[in-house]
């Protein structure tokens, strides 16, 4: 999940890791902050070199840094030095900056946010809701999209229990629903919708939503039923959890003669909703 986080007016660049259950900041847009570099290109340069003298130091936080696809000036998805929170403290004692304590702070506060998130999941839907909100999306999707969360979740700790790991097992079954249901896997789904790294269902259709809501709670229905004892057997389930959508997307294209799975995304769904008004 990609995310915007603001300190002081400054943009951040942020990734949360579902797996990992951490926060990933970009280094640039933290080095550009407490060393209130006037471009990226200067905040670029001065981690270059911060991070050569790391090295030669032997610290190894900087070896252990990730790198992921964040959104660039230019308006494409680059790699991009990150770092977990842990990492970043170690960084900013690197840093001689006014701003460092004020920013440990911040971030503080940001993993507080997300701890209570996870002793309350009511305070992640209520900042999920707002955030759909303020990027434009409909209330009617919203609440749809907020429903497809929840089953997913169901999903998953069915799968959980069954012993199905995160990652390329998750993947895999997703995959299959996806495939079943929609004609697409998820990979096709997204170039058919002209995506790369944004949410596949963040950019589905109302109808879309709906189906694979279908889908996924068939398949975590007939899983709890059948009691599959493994990955070979999970993935049989999610074949029929995927085909209870497909019967119910076939039905409703024959009665309207138009394809429900569309490359409209989520973008061109609310121009044209405006359009119409």
């Amino acid at each position: 999940m990609n995310s915007i986080k603001i300190f002081n007016d400054k943009v951040v660049r942020s990734v949360w890791n579902q797996d990992e259950e951490i926060w990933y900041f970009s280094i640039i847009d933290v080095v550009a902050l407490l060393t209130e570099q006037s471009n990226y290109q200067s905040a670029r340069n001065y981690w270059k070199v911060l991070k050569y003298r790391l090295l030669k130091e032997g610290n190894e936080t900087v070896t252990k840094c990730n790198q992921l696809k964040l959104l660039s000036e230019d308006g494409k998805m680059r790699l991009t030095d990150v770092a977990h929170t842990e990492q970043l403290f170690r960084l900013i004692q690197s840093i001689p900056s006014p701003k460092a304590e004020p920013f440990k702070l911040w971030l503080a506060e940001v993993g507080s946010e997300r701890l209570d998130e996870m002793h309350d999941p009511e305070i992640s839907i209520d900042r999920a809701l707002e955030n759909y909100l303020n990027l434009g999306y409909s209330e009617n999707w919203i609440n749809q999209r907020l429903k497809s969360i929840e089953i997913r979740k169901e999903l998953t700790d069915e799968w959980k229990r069954v012993g199905i790991k995160k990652g390329s097992q998750f993947a895999t079954l997703t995959d299959i629903i996806t495939k079943t249901w929609s004609g697409n896997t998820t990979k096709e789904y997204k170039i058919l919708k002209g995506l790369k790294k944004e949410n596949l269902r963040d950019n589905m259709t109302n109808t879309e939503l709906i189906l694979n809501m279908l889908a996924e709670a068939s398949t975590k229905d007939i899983s709890q039923s059948i009691q599959p004892k493994n990955l070979i057997e999970s993935k049989k389930v999610a074949k029929q959890g995927g085909d209870v959508a497909k019967v119910a997307r076939l039905s409703l294209e024959a009665k309207t003669g138009r394809k429900v799975v569309s490359s409209m995304n989520a973008q061109n769904s609310l121009d044209t909703e405006e359009e119409n008004k």
